[in-house]
């Protein structure tokens, strides 16, 4: 399901006294617009509104407006642009929309007239757009001014988290080149369960089992794979395993996981503000986590010297925990573990490493996305803790790519 959200013009019904104006004429929705909010700044200049009408009043209100200015537009038309009006007025504007929709689960504007949105794993474009350049920098400004935060030339570039959980980055010249750009990552109404993905196809029913019990049993997860691969969805259908007596420390860059476990606390890393001060990285946070009483520490992606701290948890006491990491393959998180531990700035010996991490993690998850959009868990390996002279991997589930089917190693 689409949406076309266009502004209407004259010359859409030829023939008719729809061509109520010029060509110069000032376009419906922004006409519409100005008319409803200079009506509501005087209603509440003069006392007959406190407070800005609900979404409701306002599209009834703004479609009112629409019939008496375009009288012969159909109905539907009117609709939008009504719609389109409220968007503007309490809104995201033309990404108000994609934001109400549940199908989208990410939204990227590359440019004021260049929406693309990702739906059931396929990217396609959006038929929306924004007016101008200008509307697209409002709307980030209206995005990131209730989170604290700004965006100008200083501080062109803001990465965060809104209300909903739902994450955002927006980046304006001179880093982006030519136009502001703006992503945003849905976050989902209802977590997904491991019994959701057995049923899209992630995991096999036996898969979903295996980890279940693993979880229950303490085992020490890394979830490993590529950008927009599910991760994080995993991890969090993982968490929900987590039995109810135990105390949960999550640590995220900015806060996704929906775990709903009785005994949660959730920490959320926090960037400098714009004199470059206040940072609280995701390391000073679980090294603070250590002091919480924790018995598991859910750290929600590792990329650089975090990952010695989390592997020291994992090792003293805190078993059961869990985390993900950037990796193209089940071997390459190992490398990618044994290169971030070296960013914590500890001149340890390579096989020293190693030895952390045969000690500390149990299992490792390789997730992938497929050609088609659909994300699957391609390998679930046993980590060998006998081997002596070196890393070693077992796997235990694997997935055939040809036949599109998970089997037991």
């Amino acid at each position: 399901m689409g949406f076309e959200v266009e502004m209407w013009k004259p010359e859409t019904i030829s023939g008719t006294s729809a061509e109520r104006v010029g060509e110069d004429s000032v376009p419906l929705e922004d006409e519409v617009h100005s008319l409803l909010t200079e009506a509501i700044d005087r209603e509440m200049e003069e006392g007959i509104l406190s407070a800005l009408p609900g979404k409701n009043q306002l599209e009834i209100r703004a479609r009112a407006l629409v019939a008496e200015l375009a009288p012969l537009m159909p109905a539907q038309g009117q609709h939008e642009i009504a719609r389109a009006v409220v968007a503007r007025i309490i809104g995201l504007g033309p990404l108000q929309p994609l934001l109400d929709d549940p199908t989208v689960t990410e939204i990227m504007v590359n440019k004021p007239d260049e929406i693309y949105i990702e739906r059931s794993g396929q990217i396609e474009r959006a038929h929306l757009s924004f007016r101008d350049e200008s509307q697209l920098r409002h709307i980030i400004e209206r995005i990131v001014a209730p989170l604290g935060r700004r965006i100008d030339e200083s501080s062109p570039l803001v990465d965060a988290r809104l209300p909903d959980g739902s994450r955002v980055n927006a980046i304006i010249p001179p880093l982006a080149i030519g136009s502001p750009s703006l992503t945003i990552r849905k976050f989902a109404r209802e977590p997904f369960t491991l019994e959701t993905l057995t049923h899209i196809g992630t995991l096999s029913d036996e898969m979903a089992a295996f980890l279940a019990r693993s979880v229950r049993e303490r085992r020490s997860l890394v979830i490993s794979g590529g950008t927009g691969s599910g991760k994080t969805t995993t991890l969090n259908a993982l968490g929900l395993c987590i039995p109810e007596g135990e105390r949960v420390i999550t640590i995220e860059d900015a806060a996704e996981l929906q775990l709903r476990h009785p005994h949660l606390v959730s920490l959320e890393a926090r960037p400098p503000n714009i004199e470059g001060k206040g940072e609280i990285p995701i390391r000073t946070l679980v090294r603070n986590a250590l002091r919480m009483r924790p018995d598991r520490i859910i750290v929600g992606e590792v990329r650089g010297g975090e990952a010695f701290d989390m592997l020291q948890a994992m090792n003293t006491g805190h078993k059961g925990s869990m985390t993900t990491l950037h990796a193209n393959s089940a071997e390459d998180a190992f490398v990618r573990l044994e290169s971030m531990v070296l960013m914590a700035g500890f001149e340890l010996p390579l096989r020293a490493i190693q030895r952390m991490i045969q000690g500390a993690v149990d299992l490792i998850l390789q997730q992938d996305r497929l050609r088609d959009g659909s994300r699957v868990v391609t390998s679930i390996s046993w980590v060998d803790k006998a081997r002596s002279d070196r890393l070693s991997l077992h796997p235990i589930f694997t997935f055939d790519a040809d036949t599109g089917l998970h089997r037991r190693a």
